[in-house]
C-alpha cells in the first residue's frame, strides 16, 4: 500500500465572484486543494487557521487593500508565498509596488489558466527549495556541531594514547634504568659484602687476640659500623628490586628509631620531624625489614615534597584490630603506622588515583609515581592494606596496615650483627675436631673464616675455586662443607650440587652477601643453611651446628 501526500493548499482572496470562481476551478483541476476569501480581513483570518502554502491575493479588495494585506502576511508568517493579482493596477509601477508590499510574482488579470497554473507551481517549487535549503542550514550547523564533537573526541582519545605510550616509554626507560642499576647492584652487594665480611672477620682476630677491654669496645662499635654498610646493601638491592623478600616477625618500633637519624637528614633542616611517644614502644609486625625501610622512606620524602616551605611531619604507630573483614583486610590484628604532614592536602580525585603507577602531582623530573605504587605493593604483599586521608589545605596521612606478629614469635630488630658482637652465644657450640671444607674466591674471607673456623674447634681446608673444591671432595668428602655461591668458573651452586651426588646428605652452608634462598630451594638443596656476608663467629658455628644436628637426626 502506497500513500500519497496531501495536495497544496492555496487561498484564494478575491471579491469578484466571477473571478473567484475562475481562479478556483483553473487551480482545483491542476490538483491543488483552493480555498476562497472574499475580503482582506477573512483572509487574515484564513491564512491564520490554514497556513495554506500559497495566497492568490487581489489587489482592490473591500476593506484592506490587498497590498497591504501582503504586508500583514509576510510580516506574521514569511515563509507564506503570496501571488498578487489585480485587474486594475496594471502599470510597471503597480507591479513594483505589489512586489516591493512583499509579494512573491504578479499576475494581471485576466490570467492565462496556463499561465496561473504554472506560476503557482513554479512559486511552490521555489517555495520547497528554500525550505529545503532552511533544513540543509538548519542539519548542516548540527552536523557541524557533530562532526566538531566527534574531532574533539578523537582529538582526547590521541591525546590519552599519546600520554599512555609516553608513559609506557617512560616505564621501559624506567625498568631498563633499574635492571641496569640492579646489575650493579648486585655487583657492588657481592664484593661490598665480601669486604665487610674481611672487615668483621680481622676485627674478631683482633677482639680474640687482645685482653684489653677498651680494645673490645672499639671492635663493637666498629663492627656495628659494618652492621650498617650491610643494611645499606639491602636497601640499595631492595630498591633496585633485586633484593629478596625476607618476611619476619620485625619489631617496627625498633626499626623506626633506627631510621630516626637518617630520615631526619633526608627532610632536611625546614622540616620538623617527630617521632610520637607510642611508636618508641615494641610494636611487632610481618614484614621484610627493607621493604618497610624503603615505604617509609617514601611516605617522608613524599611528606616532605607536599611541604616546599617546610613544616612538621608526625610518625606515629598503634595496634588495631578488625574484627568484620572488609574490602581490603581480613579480620585480625594489626599495626597501623602512619606519616602525617602539614603540607597543602589533596582533593579527592587525586586521593582516588595516588596510588597508581607513574601518577604524580609533582613537576616534570620530580617525581616518577612509583614511591606510592612501592608503599601499597609492599602493604599488600604484607597481607595488609595503604589508606590515605587528606584535605585541601590541611594536610595529608598515609597510614600502613600490617599484619601484627603472633605473640610468641622471635622478633628481629633492625640490627644483624648485635652487641657485644663478639661474646657466645648460647647456640655458639664449638666443633670437636669435623672436618670443614671452605670454598671463596676471596683471599680475606678464606682468611678470616679459617680463623673462626679454628677457634672454633673445628678442622679447616680451604679453596679458592670451585674446581679446586671438586678436585678436594674427591680426595676426601668433608663433614661440613660451607662455600661462596658467586664465584668465577664453577658456581657455588654447582659445586654443592655435585658434592651431594656423590654424597647424599652431605651439611652445606651457603656463604653470600646477595644470593637468594629461591636460588638455593631451585638447585634442590633446600636444607642447606645461608648465612649472608657478614656475619659473626657465634653466627657461623650455628648454622655449621644446625647442618651436623640435621643429619644426626636424619640418621
Amino acid at each position: 500500500m502506497t500513500t500519497t501526500s496531501a495536495p497544496p493548499t492555496i487561498l484564494n482572496v478575491d471579491d469578484t465572484e466571477v473571478a473567484r470562481y475562475t481562479k478556483n476551478r483553473t487551480l482545483t483541476h491542476a490538483g491543488f486543494k483552493v480555498v476562497d476569501a472574499v475580503s482582506g480581513g477573512q483572509g487574515l483570518e484564513m491564512v491564520e487557521s490554514l497556513r495554506p502554502d500559497l495566497v492568490l491575493l487581489d489587489v482592490r479588495l473591500p476593506d484592506i487593500n490587498g497590498i497591504e494585506v501582503c504586508r500583514i502576511i509576510k510580516a506574521r508568517w514569511p515563509s507564506t508565498v503570496v501571488l498578487q493579482t489585480s485587474a486594475t493596477f496594471t502599470s510597471a509601477s503597480d507591479r513594483a509596488r505589489g512586489l516591493e508590499g512583499g509579494a512573491d510574482a504578479y499576475l494581471i488579470q485576466p490570467i492565462d489558466p496556463e499561465e496561473l497554473v504554472a506560476s503557482v507551481k513554479a512559486l511552490l517549487r521555489l517555495r520547497a527549495a528554500e525550505e529545503s535549503m532552511r533544513q540543509l542550514n538548519a542539519t548542516l550547523e548540527q552536523r557541524i556541531d557533530e562532526r566538531t564533537r566527534d574531532l574533539h573526541e578523537a582529538n582526547q582519545r590521541l591525546r590519552e594514547q599519546i600520554e599512555q605510550r609516553e608513559r609506557a616509554e617512560a616505564a621501559l626507560v624506567q625498568a631498563q634504568k633499574m635492571e641496569a642499576v640492579g646489575q650493579l647492584a648486585s655487583t657492588m652487594a657481592h664484593d661490598f659484602n665480601n669486604i665487610l665480611a674481611s672487615l668483621v672477620g680481622y676485627l674478631y682476630i683482633i677482639r680474640r687476640q687482645s685482653p684489653e677491654p677498651r680494645l673490645h669496645d672499639l671492635v663493637d662499635k666498629a663492627v656495628r659500623a659494618a652492621d650498617r654498610g650491610k643494611r645499606l646493601t639491602a636497601r640499595v638491592l631492595t630498591f633496585s628490586r633485586q633484593g629478596q623478600g625476607d618476611v619476619t616477625a620485625l619489631d617496627v618500633g625498633a626499626t623506626l628509631a633506627g631510621m630516626q637519624e637518617w630520615l631526619a637528614q633526608t627532610v632536611g633542616p625546614s622540616t620538623q620531624l617527630v617521632i610520637l611517644p607510642e611508636a618508641a614502644e615494641q610494636h611487632a609486625a610481618m614484614v621484610d625489614l627493607s621493604q618497610f625501610e624503603l615505604a617509609l622512606l617514601n611516605l617522608v620524602i613524599n611528606a616532605r615534597d607536599a611541604m616546599p616551605r617546610g613544616g612538621r611531619i608526625e610518625i606515629g604507630m598503634r595496634h588495631a584490630c578488625v574484627a568484620q573483614a572488609d574490602d581490603e583486610l581480613p579480620p585480625g590484628d594489626y599495626v597501623v603506622v602512619s606519616v602525617k604532614d602539614s603540607g597543602t592536602g589533596m582533593p579527592p580525585e587525586v586521593v582516588e588515583r595516588a596510588f597508581d603507577p607513574f601518577f604524580t602531582t609533582k613537576p616534570a623530573g620530580r617525581g616518577t609515581g612509583l614511591g606510592l605504587a612501592q608503599v601499597i605493593n609492599f602493604a599488600r604483599q604484607s597481607q595488609g592494606a595503604a589508606r590515605i586521608d587528606s584535605t585541601p589545605g590541611q594536610g595529608t596521612c598515609v597510614s600502613l596496615w600490617l599484619t601484627a606478629a603472633p605473640e610468641d614469635a622471635s622478633l628481629h630488630g633492625p640490627n644483624a650483627l648485635h652487641s657485644p658482637l663478639m661474646l657466645p652465644a648460647a647456640h655458639d657450640l664449638p666443633g670437636a675436631g669435623e672436618r670443614i671444607l671452605l670454598v671463596d674466591d676471596d683471599e680475606d674471607v678464606r682468611s678470616t673464616v679459617c680463623q673462626m673456623l679454628s677457634d672454633a674447634a673445628y678442622q679447616v681446608t680451604s679453596a679458592a675455586s670451585g674446581m679446586e673444591a671438586l678436585d678436594l671432595i674427591r680426595q676426601d668428602v668433608p663433614d661440613v662443607l660451607v662455600l661462596d655461591i658467586a664465584m668465577p668458573g664453577i658456581s657455588g651452586l654447582t659445586v654443592a650440587q655435585d658434592a651431594r651426588q656423590a654424597t647424599p646428605g652431605l651439611p652445606i652452608v651457603f656463604i653470600s652477601g646477595h644470593a637468594h634462598r629461591e636460588a638455593i630451594d631451585a638447585a634442590h638443596l633446600s636444607d642447606a643453611q645461608l648465612l649472608r656476608k657478614p656475619f659473626l663467629s657465634h653466627e657461623l658455628n650455628a648454622a655449621i651446628r644446625r647442618c651436623l644436628d640435621g643429619r644426626s637426626a636424619a640418621h
